[in-house]
């Protein structure tokens, strides 16, 4: 059987996009320029078609970046409040900039600061999960801190929630050492196995790996009575 996933499929689906709005396009065609990265396309596209069946409430992003995707999610669901975390000074500034210029500062609030120690304070500001908390978490942050994302978020999570985990397949590396170009790549790799090795055996979720853009997990979490037991 031959590989449908190659580059003429790849810019095939991209082809196939349509952005939200003329808003968001432009911020992603200035994002691209720059190069500052942001959810593909293709990623994009999936996420929409999760989110519009979830339809969360709540959302809880982990890695803001310049708060595209936070716009994004914004966009698509009117009635949804985002909480995204971002650790870097100069991001957190310019997805400030960028929330407030599309009128969701009231929606989107952008906490400044290490993820992994926010995601336990939000933790602790939640009275009762199935009002405050989230619906849909997306993470896309430090690579080598997935699994530390993923576990903290648990706590903050409602009954059914998603967990979406972007950039999972880094580019090929993740499936085999022979796409590493450079040996500090080990690290983030043999974290991120070790992590889609954990989420693939949980018995409080049920996850699939999607070769959607570069990777994602999508998580769907059971009842909140049943989570953490694989770490206990």
């Amino acid at each position: 059987m031959n590989n449908i996933v190659n580059d003429k499929v790849t810019s095939y689906l991209n082809d196939l996009y349509k952005p939200l709005n003329e808003d968001l396009k432009i911020l992603r065609n200035i994002a691209e320029e720059k190069q500052i990265p942001i959810i593909l396309k293709e990623t994009e596209s999936c996420i929409l078609s999760i989110i519009k069946i979830k339809k969360p409430k709540r959302i809880l992003e982990i890695g803001t970046a310049i708060g595209y995707s936070s716009i994004f999610y914004a966009a698509a669901l009117p009635e949804a409040e985002i909480v995204s975390l971002e650790v870097d000074d100069n991001m957190y500034r310019i997805a400030l900039d960028n929330v407030r210029s599309f009128g969701l500062s009231e929606r989107i609030l952008i906490r400044h600061g290490d993820a992994v120690k926010d995601i336990k304070e939000l933790a602790a500001e939640i009275k009762d999960v199935d009002s405050e908390g989230f619906d849909l978490i997306f993470i896309d942050a430090s690579k080598s801190f997935y699994k530390e994302f993923f576990t903290g978020s648990i706590p903050v999570c409602r009954r059914g929630a998603i967990i979406i985990s972007d950039n999972v397949l880094l580019k090929a590396r993740t499936v085999s050492d022979e796409y590493i170009t450079d040996r500090r790549q080990k690290t983030n790799v043999r974290r991120m196995r070790q992590f889609i090795d954990y989420i693939m055996n949980l018995n409080y979720a049920d996850t699939s790996i999607l070769t959607v853009g570069d990777g994602i997990a999508v998580s769907v979490l059971n009842e909140l009575q049943d989570r953490m037991t694989d770490d206990e």
